[in-house]
């Protein structure tokens, strides 16, 4: 696709970081054709500007948030989230990574979150990668020469892989929080019969998310069971094919991963096995590759009790490939 929208928009008065749910755009507000909308800039933290809007992606209308340290930013970075969920889960991460310097961005996919389209129905993830593809393209026109990251989580890791490895990609690098690539969930049966019913009824449901595997913090399974914008339906057909036929193509092609690459990966992860790191350590041509495993960590490391080491493990390789130190 075409990831050139020219960015539009006007600012409002700015808001405390209790406000900050008045600035996302309603569920069901149109997508703005072939225009990038930046809405409701408000302040989240302490030097951390919140801003949303949405621009006309591959697939449908997509919505996005960004947080903005208040200095120039001294790197850009795109956030990815997994299936099922949506980017409004990252507001702790992304303004860790803002107050750390960096100019954050994260997308909703098409059927997730506040975007349009099926509930959960990614479409592709041909078309999830031009979108992440899209945002990163917007993020830069709005912070130019400065470096380039990705960060995906469990699908978004997926996305980000299957975008780094189809072409070469102009990023400084990519880091990869629970890379699905063993894939854990859902038995034989589920397994054969999901091609067959993605080109029947793409939108039935065939595998159902248990979310005790997500996090040890109940709370944060609490959450997320909770969330009116994390959908608690089986995945459609659909989603799964395209997660399952993806692997394999990512698989294959590990060799063509040569951008620097940081791999995170919890060690009792039950969704995305740990063996898909291992993979990744194998197969890819990067000569620049650091991975990380957490002991006794879920799936979703951003969102453990441990979740400071984590990211400051993040921080310091980001800076790191800023600094060249």
């Amino acid at each position: 696709m075409t990831a050139e929208p020219e960015a539009t928009g006007s600012s409002e008065p700015q808001a405390t970081a209790a406000d900050t749910s008045s600035a996302v755009p309603s569920t069901d507000s149109p997508a703005t054709p072939l225009a990038d909308t930046v809405e409701s800039p408000v302040v989240s933290a302490p030097q951390i500007r919140t801003t949303t809007g949405r621009f006309d992606g591959t697939g449908s209308g997509i919505a996005w948030r960004a947080w903005l340290p208040e200095s120039p930013a001294r790197a850009v970075i795109v956030l990815v989230h997994g299936v099922a969920e949506h980017s409004g889960r990252y507001v702790h991460v992304g303004q860790r990574l803002a107050g750390a310097g960096f100019a954050v961005y994260a997308l909703d996919h098409i059927g997730h979150g506040k975007s349009a389209g099926s509930k959960a129905n990614i479409g592709s993830i041909d078309g999830a990668a031009d979108n992440v593809s899209a945002m990163l393209d917007i993020a830069t026109r709005e912070h130019p020469g400065i470096p380039r990251f990705l960060i995906g989580h469990s699908m978004g890791s997926l996305i980000v892989l299957h975008l780094a490895t189809r072409a070469p990609i102009d990023v400084t690098g990519i880091v990869l929080s629970a890379p699905p690539l063993d894939i854990s969930a859902g038995n034989a049966v589920q397994r054969a019969l999901a091609p067959v019913l993605t080109r029947l009824t793409p939108n039935l449901g065939v595998l159902q998310l248990d979310s005790t595997h997500i996090s040890r913090d109940p709370e944060v399974r609490r959450a997320y069971d909770n969330d009116p914008l994390v959908y608690r339906g089986k995945l459609p057909a659909r989603t799964a094919t395209e997660i399952l036929n993806t692997t394999v193509l990512v698989k294959g092609r590990l060799a063509k991963l040569t951008v620097p690459v940081l791999v995170l990966h919890g060690t009792a992860d039950a969704l995305a096995a740990p063996s898909s790191t291992d993979l990744i350590e194998q197969g890819a041509g990067s000569t620049d590759l650091t991975a990380i495993r957490y002991e006794g960590l879920y799936h979703e490391i951003f969102n453990e009790p441990e979740q400071d080491k984590v990211l400051g493990d993040v921080v310091d390789w980001l800076e790191t490939h800023v600094t060249g130190k």
